[in-house]
């Protein structure tokens, strides 16, 4: 079975290095794995998304027009994707700067309250984090030892002291997670 993902939001949020965790966590245990980032030429405040796909079986485009769970960060992203989730996919969010809230009745809805947390712990650098510790606690598609691992492929040395912090952001990201609707 293939996980097909995509995470959407302004850039800046780590949108590309949330996927770039997901798809080397999934590489290091074993898995088929797609990492495919689309962004303007803006490097933040301009859209961002990336397609992971994860998964057991040979992927055969990384090109998808829906997908099986979508996690939104931003107003645009959400007007955007939500149509985009398979019925009886998954989306999560994270509710801050939303005017609208996810709306489709054929969906799981989760929300990961990311931002206000990461804010109240003082360091917003790992909202991302979060995020994907709140998705993987729901979609357990790899295990958190390769998370580790992802972290360390994917940040540059320089912040690999950061990493014990980002695993506690990622804990704390699975423990704050809320489900909203499940079909």
């Amino acid at each position: 079975m293939n996980e097909e993902i995509l995470i959407a939001g302004f850039g800046g949020q780590g949108v590309l290095s949330m996927g770039k965790i997901l798809a080397y966590a999934g590489m290091m245990q074993g898995k088929e794995v797609c990492w495919m980032p689309s962004y303007g030429p803006e490097m933040r405040g301009g859209t961002a998304n990336v397609t992971v796909i994860v998964g057991d079986h040979k992927i055969h485009s990384p090109v998808l027009q829906e997908f099986d769970t979508i996690i939104i960060l931003n107003q645009q992203s959400l007007n955007k994707f939500e149509k985009a989730v398979k019925p009886g996919g998954k989306l999560f969010y994270d509710s801050n700067g939303l005017t609208t809230f996810p709306s489709r009745k054929d969906i799981n809805i989760y929300h990961i309250p990311a931002t206000k947390t990461s804010v109240e712990l003082g360091n917003t650098k790992v909202f991302n984090i979060m995020v994907l510790g709140g998705v993987l606690k729901v979609l357990p598609i790899v295990d958190i030892k390769f998370v580790e691992q992802g972290l360390y492929k994917s940040l540059p040395e320089r912040s690999h002291k950061l990493i014990p912090l980002n695993l506690e952001a990622f804990k704390q990201g699975a423990s704050i997670v809320e489900t909203i609707q499940e079909i």
